[in-house]
């Protein structure tokens, strides 16, 4: 059997253009599949050694102040394995160098335990500096991800006002908590406007006038085989233990802010390395197919030849399934070499965000495993059919030319409009509906290239659309403040006396438990003034919404988890304060990008939570000339306790967004390039071998090279046209898939795709398209005349 050997690596070597493009496609599917199932893994591991070593909690809880006398019962209920109560508050920094303050969250440290080396749950790991000592000096250390955005280091000094005192911070050291992963107060992490800093237990308690109590308890469930049951059990109890004293409920760690985000980054990477090898493989199979067809359509003769000369049947279909074996093996081979390179640095990327103690990439060999069997199953379901029709033929009838194709009127001669078509056009409208199949899988894979270009676009669209609506719509002022406990409304004249405050709002935000029938959710109740112009809600169908001045509007996200419509009746629970419940009906349903929220008539929301008309927040709009003076009256407001600067925030957040979000979009525009050259490179070449008898026929009858090229390109040129708008339409399913798969409780983002999106998906396809034209033209004025009319008897 060695000649079908030979002619195995004649044919590679001939196909060499055809298995490059090929094996490229191939290459790309196995690398997103390898490497970011292989980062996955990486960082899911990273991140279960790192919650396990520092201790991570299995229940966290906030609650407004409970006696540490409850700290024998707390660990005595069933399960709990460890149990650390702590003071928690959030407070207004002055950094150096900085106009406007930021909020930093303020944790009491066991220095006595700490000095032991008997850290307790969500252990601190030291990455530059010391450990606070107690003294008369305030000494802290901060979250790494916050001291390098604000270029702090050990030594240096801030301004806090603590419980409405000014207070001198000593840094002293950077840490990091698997509590604290990434920093966020409710939303997207901020690392420049959001710091955790951690201070002497005993001095922390002194500053905020907690002696003897606690406002955050933090456990650890033993170990066991109905853990998760167990932990259920556990947040019923301590929520019925602390409930008189003002809690938003326990929370189990996938629930706790900072989990939640790693968990959302983690699983949005699983759809990615699912869906996206998913369509390369499958393009791949278009490819395969149509290139061994062609090899077994034009290698007919030499077959039927070694069948009679004794060859078996599973010899000659073992030759081209090598083949295609070949090509695919190549490109699995390229494939695992590239998943490393894009592995390793998108861990490297990651590496960076999450600042695990540990991050180390491996790739699993069930993985490699899984990468080869489904190369190998796109590589036989692409060969299988061209491979079958070959070995049911008989050597006789093999030997023999191929029966000519039994050809109809086209549908343009049909309808009687031939008259219109110029002869050259008429060649191309055949060749395009004489074979149909393969035209529809060419116009498939250039649409899937489209549809991948546009899926890795329109995050842009997406971020754009967020920003627009978040910071310019529904946050229309400059700045929002936040004060430490609830004031009068008459703070508004307070603060429009502030420098440069143009116009001053004040709303108030209450934690609250929903229920209907059987369901309850909790959210958090916003109540805005009549007319409120800084702090909107916004519909996003519709618009602006005005509040009615009865009953509630609930956000989208949060009507869905109740199952509840407009019109019907909820009931809400103050979880905070005068805790007790009210029945109210939901006036209207808005869909809101983010959060579970619902809104209310400022003075209706007074009147349901029975406390009076105390406020805890306010929106400002400032006049930009103004604000170093605005910013230097707010430090020393000592009932401000944290402050929103919307430019800043803004500022943060595209250019996280922007650069995430280039990357992504730059290696899916190169991957949809090389999907787009393979489909039309392999279709002209395929389309030219068999066609090349034909054209050099034409080359003798007196055509030019350039009429002789319009005539096998045009097909390709409308096959790619018609991908174009099937495309975008591909893109749009795509996109609105990826969302779909991507969506969690807390964000109902729409599928937003800017025209100019689609515009350049379709120059970079067509550019592509042109490339790959180009490369065939090539080959087409390289005809031999002479060799390709040569005719064998």
């Amino acid at each position: 059997m060695q000649a079908l050997h030979t002619k195995l690596w004649r044919d590679l070597r001939k196909l060499w253009a055809q298995v490059l493009t090929i094996a490229v496609v191939v290459a790309i599917g196995v690398a997103g599949f390898v490497g970011m199932f292989s980062v996955h893994a990486s960082l899911q591991a990273a991140r279960d050694h790192f919650y396990r070593d520092n201790r991570m909690a299995d229940v966290f809880i906030r609650i407004q102040r409970a006696p540490l006398a409850w700290q024998s019962r707390l660990q005595a209920l069933p399960g709990v394995a460890d149990l650390q109560l702590n003071v928690v508050h959030d407070a207004q920094l002055a950094l150096p160098g900085a106009q406007a303050p930021v909020t930093g969250r303020f944790i009491g440290l066991d220095l006595v335990r700490l000095h032991a080396h008997r850290q307790g749950i969500n252990a601190l790991t030291l990455r530059s500096g010391r450990w606070p000592e107690p003294g008369r000096a305030l000494e802290a250390v901060v979250n790494e991800r916050f001291a390098q955005a604000r270029h702090l280091r050990p030594g240096d000094r801030v301004q806090a006002i603590l419980n409405g005192q000014r207070q001198t911070v000593h840094l002293v050291g950077t840490v990091i908590t698997p509590e604290y992963v990434l920093a966020s107060r409710g939303g997207a992490p901020d690392d420049k406007g959001f710091g955790v800093w951690w201070i002497d237990q005993e001095r922390m308690a002194q500053v905020f006038d907690m002696q003897g109590a606690f406002n955050q308890a933090a456990f650890r469930v033993q170990n066991s085989a109905d853990k998760a049951q167990v932990t259920a059990q556990l947040i019923t109890q301590v929520d019925a233990l602390l409930a008189p004293y003002g809690t938003r409920g326990a929370m189990r760690q996938d629930q706790q802010i900072s989990a939640r985000i790693v968990n959302n980054e983690l699983s949005q990477m699983q759809v990615m390395g699912t869906v996206l090898p998913a369509i390369f493989l499958a393009v791949s199979v278009f490819i395969l197919n149509g290139v061994i067809a062609r090899q077994v359509a034009t290698q007919r003769q030499p077959m039927a030849a070694l069948k009679a000369l004794g060859y078996p049947d599973r010899r000659i279909a073992g030759h081209y399934m090598g083949l295609a074996l070949a090509i695919a093996g190549l490109g699995l081979l390229m494939g695992l070499l590239l998943s490393q390179w894009i592995g390793r640095s998108m861990l490297g990327l990651y590496g960076e965000v999450f600042r695990l103690a540990r991050l180390d990439y491996a790739t699993s060999p069930w993985l490699v495993a899984a990468a080869v069997a489904l190369v190998l199953a796109a590589a036989t379901a692409g060969t299988w059919r061209a491979i079958q029709a070959l070995v049911r033929l008989r050597p006789a009838v093999a030997m023999q030319a191929p029966a000519p194709e039994r050809y109809r009127p086209s549908l343009i001669e049909r309808l009687g409009l031939g008259r219109h078509v110029s002869a050259s056009a008429w060649m191309a409208i055949r060749d395009v509906e004489r074979r149909p199949w393969r035209a529809l899988f060419t116009v498939t894979g250039i649409a899937l290239a489209v549809a991948l270009q546009i899926s890795g676009a329109f995050w842009r669209d997406a971020i754009d659309h967020i920003v627009d609506v978040q910071y310019r719509q529904v946050l229309r002022g400059d700045v929002v403040v936040n004060f430490q406990q609830a004031l009068a409304p008459s703070v508004r004249q307070d603060l429009l006396r502030l420098p440069g405050v143009v116009h001053a709002e004040v709303q108030r935000s209450e934690a609250v438990r929903l229920y209907a029938g059987s369901r309850q959710a909790e959210g958090v109740l916003l109540g805005l003034a009549p007319g409120a112009r800084l702090m909107r809600v916004i519909d996003g169908p519709s618009g602006p919404v005005s509040l009615p001045e009865h009953g509630l509007v609930l956000s989208a996200l949060l009507a869905d988890q109740l199952g509840v419509q407009q019109g019907e009746s909820i009931e809400v629970e103050f979880l905070m304060g005068r805790q007790h419940r009210a029945r109210i009906q939901v006036m209207a349903i808005v869909h809101t990008l983010i959060g579970q929220q619902a809104f209310m008539d400022l003075q209706a929301l007074h009147r349901l939570a029975r406390e009076g008309a105390g406020v805890n927040e306010a929106s400002l709009q400032v006049d930009p000339l103004a604000m170093p003076a605005f910013w230097q009256a707010v430090k020393q407001a000592p009932v401000i306790v944290s402050v929103l600067d919307k430019a800043s925030s803004l500022a943060g957040f595209q250019e996280t967004t922007s650069r995430n979000m280039g990357v992504f979009s730059s290696v899916l525009t190169l991957f949809a390039v090389a999907m787009a050259v393979g489909m039309v490179y392999n279709a002209a070449r395929i389309s030219l071998s068999e066609r090349a008898w034909e054209l050099a026929s034409l080359r003798v009858l007196g055509m030019t090279r350039a009429e002789v090229s319009v005539l096998l390109l045009a097909p390709l040129t409308a096959e790619l046209l018609l991908a174009l708008p099937l495309g975008a339409l591909c893109g749009w399913a795509l996109a609105s898939w990826l969302m779909q798969l991507m969506s969690s409780d807390n964000i109902d983002f729409p599928v937003v795709i800017a025209r100019s999106t689609y515009a350049w998906a379709a120059l970079i396809v067509l550019a592509a398209g042109l490339v790959s034209a180009l490369l065939v033209r090539r080959q087409i004025d390289r005809l031999d005349l002479v060799a390709v009319l040569k005719v064998r008897e």
